[in-house]
């Protein structure tokens, strides 16, 4: 199976990259570096050569490419290629709460499909941040229904996908949300009980046909984004 690189050296090392024309979950807890963690799969796959989409629909595109600025990812000039493209959905947000109001909670729930609306035909890699504002009010079978029907369509076109995620709707949807998508990385920040300090951790949940770590790993983000910092051997993989 082809793959294509995550950005993070040492990941790509430990699985290979990401199986290309799959969907990838990403969850994590706030501040573990869920946007980071997209904004540099969308960096590598632009250097080369991938078209990248990132939809947002939390925060701006003049935020993302200060974010990306401050690591060294120029996506202004990456857009200037063409390589590059954000697509704002979070100043729908207020919209939709305001209609939120004037309907019914059913004609409310979120619809995963018309995201595909947005996303140009040449597109090969696609990073959703985040699908949480789009489950309100959805059952865990509208949600399972709504996730394998966006999945299978991108899959169908052969795109690249990277779901994330936040905290608050992976507690509801996390375990559904494993059976539909290929592979799922878990982000979080715990205690190191030997040290007493926090530390951001990885979890590779599951990645099919991959050999993958069993353990945890240790990650830190620095100036170059997000660097796993725990040495792995062959005998801790799966």
């Amino acid at each position: 199976m082809d793959k294509i690189k995550t950005g993070i050296n040492e990941l790509d090392k430990m699985i290979g990259g990401f199986p290309v024309g799959k969907t990838v979950l990403v969850t994590g807890d706030a501040g573990s570096g869920k946007t980071i963690f997209g904004l540099q799969f969308a960096n590598i796959s632009c250097k080369e050569g991938k078209k990248a989409v990132y939809i947002s629909t939390e925060e701006s595109p003049d935020d993302l490419r200060q974010q990306g600025k401050s690591f060294g990812w120029d996506f202004g000039s990456l857009e200037k290629k063409g390589l590059m493209e954000f697509i704002e959905l979070a100043g729908n947000r207020a919209q939709e709460i305001a209609t939120a109001l004037d309907i019914s909670f059913d004609g409310a729930k979120g619809n995963f499909e018309d995201l595909l609306d947005h996303i140009p035909a040449d597109t090969n890699i696609l990073i959703i941040d985040s699908l949480g504002n789009r489950t309100a009010n959805l059952t865990q079978h509208e949600f399972r229904d709504r996730i394998d029907l966006l999945v299978y369509k991108l899959n169908k076109r052969g795109i690249t996908t990277l779901v994330i995620l936040d905290s608050t709707t992976s507690r509801q949807f996390h375990d559904i949300a494993l059976f539909s998508v290929y592979g799922a990385i878990q982000l979080q920040k715990k205690e190191n009980p030997y040290t007493g300090r926090r530390e951001r951790v990885m979890d590779i949940v599951k990645m099919r046909n991959t050999k993958t770590p069993i353990q945890l790993l240790t990650y830190e983000i620095n100036t170059g984004g997000i660097v796993i910092s725990s040495p792995i051997d062959s005998s801790g993989f799966d």
